[in-house]
């Protein structure tokens, strides 16, 4: 077994690294601009660029490359070698500061939402100091942010960092105002969970539709799913173990706090948790984590699938956003200590956040649409579309007084009786959980459920950072003045929980009485993508976003042109993937397979009268029948698919296009392929079916 302290972080350009090669000077003057913000001078970046090349070219690298995430949803990277030429035809291995603080990709091959056009093609890559630089594949990679030439954010990465410096501002002011001048910034953290599938790559390989869309376009279910229930916390099967053992070993390398790995709910499905790290690192290291996972797992013989739904029937995958707010002096803010109902800091915080999820709901819900997503949300399996929030019984207690002015006590915990000797008692937490909540409340911090396994989370938490960070603002502005500031401070926190109080919801959010209870209480439900973002450019929000300084209008209406964009390019990708599947295997080997029923028939006739064909003539009747409703159903998606030509005025018209009609058509495919590879010989059927896919590893 490895020694894990000591392997943990050894790939990294950590603190320890740091200290041991910088000059005392240029370590606390790069300390200063990660821990307070403060720009880094050019003399400091060629010291530290020097010593990262010579700790890097210790470990055999001879590449360097600026790693980012642009708008397609993956990450980036360009690979540079170190070598410098110098006199006789010689090299030396080089590395100055400008290397490492400006990249220079190309910004008109990436997504841009019309930012810039194909003949605009400069963009930069900028050093992020407070994300260290790693080694993988013998290449020092450096965490970077990404914009274009002139100026406009083209990455997920920046507005996140800007919203966590918002966020941090505010809350010091408020938090100075309630007399804790000690705290100088705030940070965010967050600890993604993270699911996935894992299937072998030998069956992989035969499926078009894994391969190019990520998710099967076909397949009947197969005679077990998750009914069960014995796959979730069952027993590791050996070769995932030694998946997850050589996963957490490359994670560990990488200075990722890899925690917790356990088998989830579906069949082949398995799980990931972190520990908490500050927002953008454990965004990075998320990131990173999805591309370890994946080339871990071809060294298995097997593929790593983070679509959020990759099969019909059981259940996909989501990634939980545990999601809170710390002072540099150590303290939680989302703490609520032994007695809330006297906690008013914390009562005051609790506030901007419910006030936040619910003025703006449509933007949690914005976050975390996307194609694959939209299999899951409201499926039973993963929260609904309609954001709401858990509190729990005894936080909903103590808000319930705060508005109706009863009296409160703060639960205490009481002790869980086994009822066994052997078996030790134990205090139980003062709530239950609720894992039908978007947003649920879980001791210190908020669990956001409703994102999809692929999602980069720099974008729910720059959204989740601005809206909270916009309230605490309007806090800040209410309180400052207020000649007796607790008197203020209680009616404010009264005030804004009444007015709010509708996003609060404790129930079961699966229930068909919640849809309509969130309907009377003015909740938005939106069902697809295009549903969603049709919102995301509503006044409110660009304001919300503008006026906290993280993105600016042409760079708002760009990320709506680009997701929208993606959205119609994932479904035409799915659609024609289809067609092909269609037209190429199933048909063929449907008609085939009629064949030699009908083969088998004749013979059986000509042997004898008196035989029965009366199997082989109804299957015969109604495989052809489907079969010819399938390839009519082929027909017409294909048409749709050309058709699309005639709604690209704009985005959202196309998105709609996509969802109500090309997706609706293949829907109705699905549902005849999947009932003829139900009646059609295993000998016959294209394609691997569910019960390999599922049950082979």
């Amino acid at each position: 077994m490895a020694n894990v302290p000591e392997m943990f972080g050894s790939m990294v350009f950590n603190d320890k690294k740091m200290q041991e090669r910088l000059p005392l000077t240029t370590y606390k003057a790069l300390k200063k601009t990660v821990k307070n913000g403060e720009p880094l001078d050019i003399s400091v970046a060629n010291a530290v660029a020097n010593a990262m090349k010579e700790w890097a070219v210790e470990m055999g690298c001879t590449h360097y490359t600026h790693w980012f995430q642009p708008m397609t949803g993956v990450t980036a990277e360009k690979h540079d070698s170190f070598i410098y030429p110098v006199d006789d035809g010689q090299i030396i291995m080089e590395f100055s500061g400008k290397e490492l603080i400006k990249g220079e990709p190309d910004a008109s091959s990436f997504p841009s939402g019309g930012i810039r056009a194909t003949f605009e093609a400069r963009g930069y890559t900028t050093w992020d100091p407070t994300s260290p630089a790693f080694i993988r594949d013998k290449t020092l990679y450096i965490p970077t942010a990404f914009c274009s030439y002139t100026g406009e954010i083209l990455d997920k990465k920046t507005p996140l960092l800007r919203s966590m410096e918002r966020l941090s501002s505010v809350a010091v002011k408020v938090l100075h105002l309630l007399g804790k001048t000690d705290v100088t910034r705030v940070t965010t953290t967050v600890g993604p969970e993270q699911e996935y599938f894992l299937i072998d790559k030998k069956v992989y390989d035969k499926r078009p539709d894994l391969i190019f869309t990520g998710r099967t376009l076909f397949g009947a279910p197969a005679p077990k799913g998750q009914e069960l229930e014995d796959h979730y916390f069952g027993s590791i099967k050996t070769r995932v173990a030694a998946f997850m053992n050589d996963l957490d070993e490359e994670l560990w390398k990488l200075g990722i706090f890899a925690k917790t790995k356990h088998n989830e709910v579906a069949p082949s499905q398995h799980e990931l948790a972190p520990i908490f790290e500050t927002s953008n690192i454990a965004t990075d290291h998320n990131e990173l984590t999805m591309e370890v996972m994946k080339k871990t797992a071809e060294k298995h013989g097997l593929v790593c699938l983070l679509h959020e739904k990759p099969f019909a029937g059981v259940n996909g995958s989501g990634k939980h956003n545990n999601w809170s707010i710390s002072t540099n002096t150590g303290e939680n803010l989302l703490d609520p200590g032994k007695n809330p109902e006297n906690n008013l800091q914390f009562q005051l915080f609790l506030a901007a956040i419910v006030k936040a999820v619910h003025e703006y709901q449509d933007l949690l819900r914005i976050t975390v649409a996307s194609a694959g997503n939209d299999h899951r949300l409201g499926a039973n399996e993963a929260p609904p579309a309609i954001i709401s929030m858990y509190l729990g019984d005894d936080l909903g207690a103590m808000v319930d007084s705060i508005i109706n002015g009863g009296e409160y006590k703060s639960a205490l915990k009481k002790e869980m009786l086994t009822g066994v000797d052997v078996l030790p008692d134990f205090k139980k937490d003062t709530s239950d959980r609720n894992r039908t909540s978007p947003f649920a409340f879980t001791g210190n911090k908020f669990e956001f459920r409703a994102l999809g396994s692929s999602l980069n989370i720099g974008c729910p938490n720059y959204m989740l950072n601005t809206m909270v960070a916009e309230e605490l603002s309007q806090f800040y502005d209410e309180l400052v003045n207020a000649d007796d500031l607790e008197t203020a401070l209680k009616a404010l926190v009264k005030k804004t929980l009444t007015e709010h109080q509708n996003i609060i919801f404790n129930g079961d959010n699966y229930s068909d009485e919640w849809v309509k209870e969130a309907e009377k209480r003015g909740l938005c439900n939106y069902r697809s993508v295009p549903e969603a973002f049709e919102h995301y450019i509503d006044r409110k929000n660009i304001d919300l976003f503008v006026k906290n300084g993280i993105l600016n209008e042409p760079e708002i209406l760009a990320r709506y042109e680009i997701e929208l964009e993606q959205y119609a390019k994932e479904i035409r990708i799915e659609a024609l993937t289809m067609v092909e599947m269609a037209e190429k295997n199933i048909l063929p080997s449907v008609i085939s397979f009629v064949k030699e029923l009908a083969d088998t028939a004749i013979a059986k006739k000509t042997l004898s009268a008196t035989y029965s064909v009366y199997t082989e003539t109804t299957l015969i009747e109604t495989l052809s029948s489907e079969c010819e409703a399938f390839a009519k159903k082929t027909e017409e998606l294909k048409r749709a698919v050309e058709n699309a030509v005639n709604y690209r005025s704009d985005s959202l018209t196309l998105a709609k296009y996509y969802r109500n009609t090309v997706f609706a058509l293949m829907n109705e495919l699905r549902e005849t392929g999947d009932s003829m590879e139900k009646k059609t010989s295993a000998k016959y059927w294209p394609y691997p079916s569910y019960g390999e896919i599922l049950f082979g590893v």
